[in-house]
């Protein structure tokens, strides 16, 4: 009997992670689909957008989206997020690009583990301090290091741009309540952890399992944003205030995106989450679909005490003695 409906995407068809879109920011609009393109409606026309193109669709004020839209993105891998008018809220995501569940793995048997995770940890604020050696320093050593060089890049970019910097004051129910370069960050900030939100559900991980951050459904996406802050919205959030933005939400958005698509965040999003919890990338491309490396990537097995693994989807009885 044939399945109703129409049948999602091959993984072999499906564009990488890093090759997409970062995101894509919609407001007042219907957003409906056309064959394999979002299609998003208002005054001025319609508009299509290839889905397989998309990492992350923001679903900003005003905006209606139907169930067949919904099962487009879901079936290309792309997250979907309701944001509110300054992109601060995340509620959804769509499938992962990943069939295979040996980076969560991976990642739920690092953060398990004391040493383990205090390696990844390690790393990951290595990652920022390059040419340190941090493997003897503990958390608290590497926290102190790096709320020192936050503070420092903060004043670096307050004397670049002439933008006047006292500290990092926000209110996340009252955008408006900050000053210009709060908000800048905040609105850069919230455009970055649903690149990397993205990112990390599309290869198969989990955003919940962090090692620096922890308790949140989203403490991995904190860990991973955080290396690449002071590259990309730091600055970016210090030039907006400069320019004299009249819409900041707005225009700190479309910096970032530029910003991300020219740096290659994606890319590098995927490379090091890979080599924090699989150990260093081969040179090229990295496809999500090999992320596993196993020619049954993706395949549902049965685990066993022993160690090992067995086929799934057959009947064991006949081998059992009860």
């Amino acid at each position: 009997m044939k399945i109703p409906g129409v049948p999602p995407a091959e993984l072999a068809d499906l564009n990488r992670a890093q090759d997409r879109l970062s995101f894509l920011y919609l407001e007042r609009c219907v957003i409906h689909r056309d064959s394999n393109a979002i299609t998003a409606t208002d005054d001025k026309g319609v508009a299509h957008i290839p889905a397989a193109t998309l990492g992350v669709l923001m679903l900003g004020p005003g905006t209606s989206i139907t169930q067949q839209a919904m099962m487009l993105l879901a079936d290309n891998g792309a997250t979907a997020v309701w944001v509110g008018e300054q992109g601060v809220r995340y509620y959804a995501h769509g499938r992962p690009l990943a069939r295979s569940s040996r980076l969560l793995v991976a990642q739920a048997a690092a953060v398990s583990q004391r040493d383990r995770r205090l390696r990844v940890a390690r790393e990951m604020y290595r990652m920022r301090f390059p040419g340190e050696d941090t493997s003897a320093l503990t958390m608290q050593q590497l926290r102190g290091k790096e709320g020192a060089r936050v503070r420092r890049c903060y004043r670096e970019h307050a004397k670049r741009t002439g933008v006047t910097w006292n500290n990092r004051e926000y209110d996340p129910d009252d955008f408006g309540g900050s000053d210009p370069v709060n908000q800048a960050l905040s609105a850069a900030h919230a455009c970055l952890y649903g690149i990397v939100h993205a990112v990390i559900v599309a290869i198969g991980a989990s955003p919940g399992l962090g090692f620096v951050h922890t308790g949140h459904d989203r403490s991995f996406v904190y860990d991973i944003a955080d290396l690449y802050k002071a590259d990309i919205t730091i600055p970016v959030a210090f030039d907006i205030a400069a320019s004299g933005s009249t819409d900041v939400g707005g225009d700190t958005r479309r910096a970032v995106r530029d910003r991300a698509h020219g740096g290659a965040l994606l890319d590098r999003c995927v490379r090091d989450i890979r080599t924090l919890l699989l150990g260093p990338a081969p040179a090229g491309p990295i496809d999500e679909q090999r992320l596993d490396e196993e020619p049954e990537g993706g395949t549902v097995r049965l685990w066993d005490e022993e160690g090992y693994e067995l086929a799934g989807g057959r009947n064991y009885s006949d081998e059992v003695d009860f």
